[in-house]
């Protein structure tokens, strides 16, 4: 008993480490984007593919690397991805033309989008007691990889001296690094049995996959078609000084949440409320931007929005390991991921579709108030309380 609480212990350190490294390389660019156009002479169709390349890849992705897992076990998938991600930002640093940073970062996000479905076989294999808390763990570590790259990014392009190719190489040499701990320190030793999977390919005739993968849609554009239409509302309106805060608010928002989550994480476990209201304050938050007249009420529902979307990806990623058996949770998690960003891409680019139609930025946060019903009803029918062999 005393050695499997060790295990766990020793699993959570690794588990933050992954999940920031899921994110570390990502973020690593709006810092610098305006380095990038300078440079590499990017269009703003070419700044708009290179933002939607990674959220791609987590979709078409998922489910390779669900057969992955199966093949080689979550460790080893974990430890692929995460050299794949190393190699694909350090050719960013190295990139000569837009098309080679595009092909470059195409590398990378295949890298993270294997990560991804692994990280729920872990916390299953490596924390089988403590999911939630696992969970919020690498979760926590994924929204600090978010906050990190852009809080150093003056201070590594000072110190560095080399520009943006110095800094993509810089954070590259992270998930090497994580690599070879995870490698060298994982619970039970390097030499233990893989863990393979009979059976990998989502299952899409099952509604759980649709009703996770929904609601983790919900989620995710809330989150990335805030990001991206929130500075356009705001121009629209005459309030370009709000931009920079209000993203800041929306992104900082988050931390508070994952936190709260870590405190509480066994009393929350196989409950659907949280979900429920992280969706309901979501929708409120979009009301509020629409229709705040202060900058301080805009400010307020960017950081509830962050609150509510960290919230809602924290339960969602524990959903897998906790409902399905050990055989299904990384084709679940694959489904789900699969579902939840090509939904996110989708409202964006519905989004978008309806401001330009309207000719008002207000119209871009119809769909996406919409898409929310789905983080609201989709908890309603999903069983939390029994784990389905």
């Amino acid at each position: 008993m005393n050695t499997e609480r060790s295990s766990s212990r020793a699993a959570l350190p690794l588990l933050w480490l992954v999940g920031g490294a899921s994110r570390l390389t990502i973020l690593a660019i709006p810092p610098i984007l305006a380095l990038l156009i300078i440079d590499l002479g990017l269009s703003g169709t070419q700044v708009g593919i290179l933002n939607a390349i990674p959220t791609a890849l987590f979709s078409l992705v998922a489910i390779p690397g669900a057969l992955l897992i199966a093949r080689v076990g979550a460790v080893n998938a974990t430890i692929f991805g995460l050299l794949l991600t190393a190699a694909g930002s350090a050719l960013r640093g190295a990139a000569p033309s837009v098309l080679t940073l595009f092909a470059a970062t195409v590398v990378m996000s295949a890298g993270v989008a294997l990560m991804q479905p692994a990280l729920p076989p872990l916390v299953r294999q490596w924390s089988p007691k403590r999911i939630s808390f696992a969970t919020a763990i690498y979760t926590n570590g994924l929204l600090c990889g978010e906050i990190i790259p852009v809080a150093l990014a003056g201070t590594l392009l000072v110190v560095l001296g080399s520009g943006w190719r110095g800094t993509l190489v810089f954070w590259s040499v992270w998930p090497v690094l994580i690599a070879v701990l995870v490698f060298f320190t994982q619970p039970g030793g390097k030499g233990q049995p893989i863990i393979r999977n009979r059976r990998w390919m989502p299952d899409w005739r099952d509604p759980l996959v649709w009703k996770v993968g929904l609601a983790l849609g919900a989620n995710n554009q809330l989150y990335f078609c805030t990001n991206a239409f929130l500075p356009g509302l705001l121009l629209q309106n005459g309030q370009t000084e709000l931009i920079g805060p209000a993203l800041s608010a929306l992104n900082a928002g988050q931390l508070p949440a994952s936190f709260l989550i870590l405190a509480f994480a066994s009393r929350i476990e196989r409950r659907r409320w949280p979900l429920i209201a992280a969706g309901v304050v979501g929708l409120a938050s979009i009301v509020g931007i629409v229709l705040s007249p202060s900058g301080w009420g805009i400010i307020t529902a960017a950081a509830l929005i962050g609150f509510s979307c960290a919230v809602g990806l924290t339960i969602l990623f524990s959903l897998p390991a906790l409902l399905v058996g050990s055989d299904d949770v990384s084709r679940l998690s694959a489904g789900s991921m699969a579902i939840g960003y090509s939904m996110a891409v989708a409202i964006s680019l519905i989004a978008g579709a309806v401001w330009e139609y309207a000719g008002d930025a207000v119209f871009a946060f119809l769909p996406i108030a919409v898409t929310l019903i789905f983080i609201i009803v989709c908890p309603l029918m999903i069983d939390f309380r029994r784990q389905r062999s």
